[in-house]
């Protein structure tokens, strides 16, 4: 050991890791302090790299051998996984035990609310988790016709890399997806337009007329109009994949159409007897089986009472809004997209029967929200939280100010007793934690992780704030 240090001394060249960061690489420091990134590599390792980039105060490179192999080590699933040239770049985290992916998710949170934020929890949520293969749901394959290896590839792209992965395989999209690999292959390299199909966005999900019923939405995204001769092969293939249902995506997103009239696109939420239709281009979860738990306990901490009125901000589709209408006295939910209101309305006539609570759906620019735009929508008991992955700045920021200055306050306005916020960037709910824990007025009284991608360095969290 060396003399007042933890770490044994090593033979020259190898390095300890000590750490894995937010992108799945190792984090090793060298004997003058220098900190050494390294692809492959776990914590605990003893490892030797090849250095590719250097800075004044850091390297990045990848693992070239293991010397000390970490016990949390495991054989990669899937072929494609790795560090080889071409390997895919879909997941980041197959070689770690899918146990230890979530703890270092768990501390992630943590590091990034105490260090951006200055915030601790004073309760860790246990994590939310699920099936670890065949969860993805959602997904965007490349579509790229290669001349030399004379085939078309669909799939990620390489690791680090503009490149498609030659993948064959996927284990993290449910089988009946990964099967159809190879013979969107074949298709798409059998049509005229195999140079001009770039992109095929996938959106499983159920019949909402006969939720047994899977329903498998291909976006084609073509750059020009499809010949006859394709639009047939195209339902060709939906005959013979029964499940498959085609959209076609000539320009933007708003271009997005059915090929053929079918069955209407949907997901469910059965503890509270909610169907959601969709479009495949809509914002839902990657991930069904987590949504499902993440609804449910997003509830649980709210704690709604039949009295309550609850504001849901950045509502979406009303994938927590319609749940919440099932417990609360009043809810608004509140979206940035005329679009997606108008959505959230259809939605919410279609499950009139168990969203009974008096709800409304509004626009509003949430990521420009003044205090007095904050408060011409009502006082709330409780908030639901769930932005992208810019976070919810302007709304903390607002209810601060407020905070702050009392005397901006209407005299019928308070601010929520509790807010849950749901996260997909622990960088910005760390900073939003901090905005209304330091300036609010508020407790984080809870936090954890949700496990919605497993295999991928991406977190998600929960947090709730009570006021203080």
């Amino acid at each position: 050991m060396t003399q007042g240090s933890e770490k044994p001394d090593l033979p020259e060249g190898w390095l300890a890791v000590d750490a894995l960061d937010i992108e799945a690489q190792g984090v090793a420091r060298r004997a003058d302090g220098k900190v050494v990134f390294i692809d492959g590599a776990l914590p605990g390792e003893q490892v030797s790299v090849e250095v590719h980039r250097r800075k004044n105060n850091w390297e990045q490179g990848t693992l070239t051998a293991i010397h000390r192999e970490s016990s949390q080590r495991v054989a990669p699933r899937c072929p494609h996984f790795g560090l080889h040239a071409g390997a895919c770049g879909g997941c980041k985290m197959q070689h770690l035990h899918a146990g230890a992916q979530v703890a270092i998710k768990q501390r992630v949170l943590e590091d990034n609310l105490w260090h951006l934020g200055k915030v601790r929890a004073q309760t860790l949520l246990r994590p939310i988790e699920g099936p670890a293969w065949g969860y993805r749901w959602r997904a965007r394959f490349s579509v790229r016709h290669v001349r030399k290896k004379g085939a078309v590839l669909v799939g990620f792209h390489e690791r680090k890399s503009r490149y498609v992965a030659d993948i064959r395989e996927c284990h993290v999209v449910p089988r009946s997806v990964s099967d159809l690999l190879l013979p969107l292959r074949e298709l798409i390299g059998s049509m005229d337009a195999i140079e001009t199909c770039p992109q095929i966005e996938l959106a499983c999900g159920v019949d909402a007329a006969e939720p047994s019923r899977e329903i498998i939405a291909l976006v084609l995204r073509h750059l020009e109009p499809l010949s006859a001769g394709d639009t047939q092969k195209l339902r060709d293939f939906a005959q013979a994949h029964p499940a498959v249902q085609w959209w076609l995506q000539p320009k933007g997103p708003d271009t997005v159409h059915l090929l053929d009239p079918g069955p209407q696109l949907a997901y469910t939420l059965p503890e509270f007897g909610i169907t959601m239709p969709f479009r495949p281009t809509d914002f839902t979860q990657v991930n069904p089986f987590i949504n499902q738990v993440l609804v449910t306990r997003a509830l649980r901490l709210l704690e709604v009472g039949r009295n309550e009125r609850v504001i849901d901000w950045f509502c979406g589709l009303g994938n927590f809004t319609l749940p919440i209408a099932t417990r609360a006295g009043e809810v608004l939910g509140i979206e940035g997209s005329e679009a997606l209101v108008a959505r959230s309305r259809e939605n919410l006539a279609r499950n009139a029967a168990r969203a009974t609570a008096p709800t409304r759906f509004v626009a509003r620019n949430l990521f420009e929200i003044t205090p007095a735009q904050l408060m011409e929508d009502g006082r709330a008991d409780k908030w639901l939280v769930d932005p992208p992955r810019e976070g919810a700045f302007a709304l903390a920021k607002a209810l601060a100010d407020l905070h702050q200055d009392p005397a901006l306050l209407r005299a019928d306005w308070q601010p929520p007793r509790r807010i849950v916020y749901v996260s997909c960037n622990p960088a910005t709910l760390a900073r939003d934690a901090g905005l209304l824990v330091h300036q609010a007025g508020y407790r984080c009284t809870a936090a954890g992780v949700v496990n919605m991608f497993p295999h991928t360095a991406h977190v998600e969290s929960m947090a709730v704030f009570d006021l203080d």
